[in-house]
């Protein structure tokens, strides 16, 4: 009789507390293969914080719900030395902080106010090791400078419906892309996880990101 193979089994499990595409992907290039489960947290109290307090606040939390569901056995049995991920990323513009815009006019405006500026993209990330109940958190930052789209441009990268679901209403690997002029850090923060700050976090955990590789 065949033996039927099984997946690939990471040495250490992950979840990703985000339905970011772009977050699972970045993980799975990185040779990790995380289970998703969406933390489902109110965004709200931090709106008073500086960015970088504030993504790493949500980041926590996001982290920390899952954990405790975990914890619960709402999303199932809790299997040993499982780590959770939570990230949360918002773009600061004069002070302004921004996450993803509630309507297609805030989008517009906000692509109309970068145009040909500098703006800082931060995303917080945090991590609970189940086992240990340790964790770790930490932000990263980088400095996007936008293009000089037309406003028929800006109209239709509105039209797309993109902009709603990303901070700061654009994205690198999306339609947005060719009205970024470059970045200066970490193209992985834009996207919503940087992985040499995930990395460091998991060695104050004392656990090898290598760990954490699927294995045949």
């Amino acid at each position: 009789m065949p033996v039927c193979q099984a997946g690939p089994v990471p040495a250490r499990p992950l979840i990703l507390a985000s339905a970011s595409p772009a977050r699972l992907g970045l993980l799975r290039d990185a040779g990790l293969d995380p289970e998703v489960v969406v933390s489902g947290i109110a965004e709200d109290g931090v709106e008073d914080l500086p960015a970088h307090e504030m993504v790493r606040t949500l980041a926590d939390r996001k982290a920390g719900a899952v954990a405790d569901r975990l914890a619960a056995g709402d999303t199932g049995a809790l299997v040993p030395g499982t780590l959770v991920l939570g990230c949360d990323s918002m773009l600061e513009v004069d002070g302004e902080v921004r996450g993803k815009p509630p309507s297609d006019e805030v989008a517009r405006r906000w692509w109309q106010s970068v145009r040909g500026r500098n703006g800082t993209l931060f995303t917080g990330h945090a991590l609970v090791d189940t086992a240990s109940q340790r964790r770790a958190a930490g932000v990263s930052q980088t400095i996007v400078r936008f293009g000089t789209p037309t406003d028929d441009e800006v109209d239709a990268y509105v039209a797309s419906g993109e902009p709603r679901q990303v901070a700061g209403a654009f994205t690198l690997d999306g339609r947005s892309a060719p009205f970024v002029d470059g970045i200066d850090g970490d193209h992985g923060t834009v996207l919503g996880l940087s992985l040499p700050l995930l990395r460091r976090l998991l060695a104050d955990l004392g656990v090898g990101i290598t760990d954490l590789w699927a294995t045949p």
